[in-house]
């Protein structure tokens, strides 16, 4: 089918006031067949919210049948039966704490709180229901056997508080596993041609755990990239309707455009009116954070940004829980870290540490510690040259590692050295991986704020490695999370990147 993409002036009056579907000739769409429709159905994620409804109602099931089986006592007076309003609670508070809805890149560690809580909170509402149902026995009366409702419903709490959390992390993984397999997730329309755009679509592609499939891009400038990434441009943003009946999409993403605001305002409600979701790229995108909100003056939004100060006592804390952590952390695997030393002493000549200027806080050179984990180089050998837009790392060159070499890096246990600097107050537990000089200054003059990454202290693993930015991966990417880290730090977050650097050093690594 070949599109409009011929651009038309825009003027308010000349907007139609009726879809622009009915105002144009009818599309001739084929029809495909039930087996796929059902089959893309499933690739798009339909009932999503359905089936994370029913997976919470058959986890409360499960915990409220334990618990009574666990309970194992007589009941005459309907405290059991009564038990059973745990279910409907559970599921009303977890929607009110917006665990139903979608969105980008959700995780397991990102619901894990509000679900414990959630059990918690429905389980004391179930008791207090049951209190008040069910009259007290009279004193000086017999009392017939029955169950204490507080016992009761701790066992039940107990039960929720493992098996909620564990059903959810076990569709958390399923639906990772088909979005990286199968590709899984909803389809999107990218308005814009420029940098950001292309940007978003080089995202989508490499990370699908974010659930969005693009699939064509919109906008009154043809794009001159987009189409060799196979993501068609689309026409005009007058062929939104058009655009969207080809493609199936159901998620709009709004990125910089030379197109003027008031379109883009309409546009948006167009794409409402068509039962899509818009999601908007802000300008002021890098000064944008997870903790900005939005305030209203009369009927203009003002959003107020949020803002982290790396000189602040916050991050002073940050440093002193580090070192505290770092210092009772190598006194745990002090036989451990015995052993490895030991281990590289026998592998072959040569020190027990490799110390590496790296730039750390405020572009200041430490010396980074690993243990040694290569044979000493051949002189006459060629130097090793990064490719372009990668950062270095890895095996670079001839690969002279040890025996005992292969095992640490794949387990990223030649790191641990890196614990001294922690202590000695070079490096943070988490933080950006820090860099060697010479590349520094050759990546400040590429790479858009990367520089700004240098506000705070390294870290030992980072949100860029623990996103799988490790080895010879995009500098530019690794900038892009660093500062994410670090404009949106808190506590919270560093502890979620330490448990999901647990499950990135399973992972094999060069």
């Amino acid at each position: 089918m070949q599109l409009d993409t011929k651009q038309s002036a825009y003027t308010p009056s000349a907007r139609p006031t009726t879809p622009l579907r009915a105002a144009r000739a009818p599309l001739v769409v084929e029809k495909p067949t039930l087996w796929r429709r059902a089959i893309e159905y499933l690739r798009n994620e339909g009932g999503y919210v359905a089936v994370t409804v029913g997976l919470d109602i058959w986890a409360g099931f499960l915990s409220v049948s334990l618990a009574h089986a666990w309970l194992n006592q007589i009941d005459t007076r309907g405290t059991y039966t009564w038990s059973w309003v745990f279910i409907p609670i559970l599921i009303a508070i977890l929607a009110t704490r917006g665990l139903y809805k979608r969105r980008l890149g959700d995780r397991f560690l990102d619901e894990f709180e509000p679900v414990e809580t959630s059990a918690a909170v429905a389980a004391l509402l179930a008791l207090a229901v049951i209190v008040a149902v069910i009259p007290p026995i009279p004193v000086g009366e017999v009392a017939p056997p029955y169950v204490r409702p507080s016992e009761l419903m701790l066992k039940i709490w107990i039960c929720a508080a493992v098996l909620v959390p564990a059903v959810r992390f076990c569709r958390s993984l399923t639906q990772r596993y088909l979005r990286r397999k199968y590709r899984f997730g909803k389809r999107a329309i990218i308005v814009g041609s420029g940098p950001i755009a292309h940007q978003i679509i080089t995202r989508m592609q490499q990370v699908p755990d974010y659930g969005l499939r693009p699939v064509g891009i919109i906008d009154d400038t043809r794009p001159a990239a987009v189409e060799t990434e196979g993501v068609p441009y689309l026409g005009t943003t007058d062929n939104l309707e058009r655009a969207v009946v080809t493609s199936g999409a159901e998620k709009l993403i709004i990125a910089h455009s030379s197109v003027p605001d008031e379109q883009l305002s309409a546009l948006a409600q167009r794409a409402h009116h068509l039962g899509m979701k818009v999601r908007v790229v802000p300008r002021m995108m890098d000064a944008v954070g997870v903790g900005a909100t939005i305030e209203h003056m009369g009927g203009i939004p003002l959003m107020v940004l949020a803002h982290t100060n790396p000189k602040g006592w916050q991050f002073a804390l940050k440093h002193t829980m580090d070192r505290t952590f770092a210092s009772v952390g190598l006194l745990l695997i002090s036989p451990l870290f015995l052993t490895l030393m030991l281990l590289v002493r026998l592998s072959s000549p040569g020190p027990i540490f490799f110390g590496q200027d790296r730039i750390g806080r405020d572009g200041k050179v430490f010396q980074c510690l690993k243990f040694r984990s290569m044979r000493p180089a051949d002189p006459a050998a060629e130097a090793f040259q990064v490719k372009d837009g990668s950062a270095p790392g890895g095996v670079e060159g001839e690969d002279r590692r040890t025996w005992i070499g292969k095992i640490m890096r794949k387990t990223s246990m030649d790191e641990l050295p890196q614990l001294l600097n922690v202590i000695r107050g070079d490096m943070s537990l988490v933080g950006p991986r820090p860099e060697r000089p010479e590349f520094v200054e050759l990546f400040e003059m590429q790479i858009r704020r990367y520089g700004d990454r240098h506000r705070v202290k390294a870290g030992m693993t980072g949100w860029a490695q623990v996103h799988g930015l490790r080895g010879q991966t995009s500098i530019a990417d690794r900038a892009e999370f660093d500062n994410f880290y670090i404009e949106n730090w808190s506590i919270l977050l560093d502890l979620k990147t330490l448990a999901l650097t647990v499950l990135a050093v399973l992972k094999s690594a060069e």
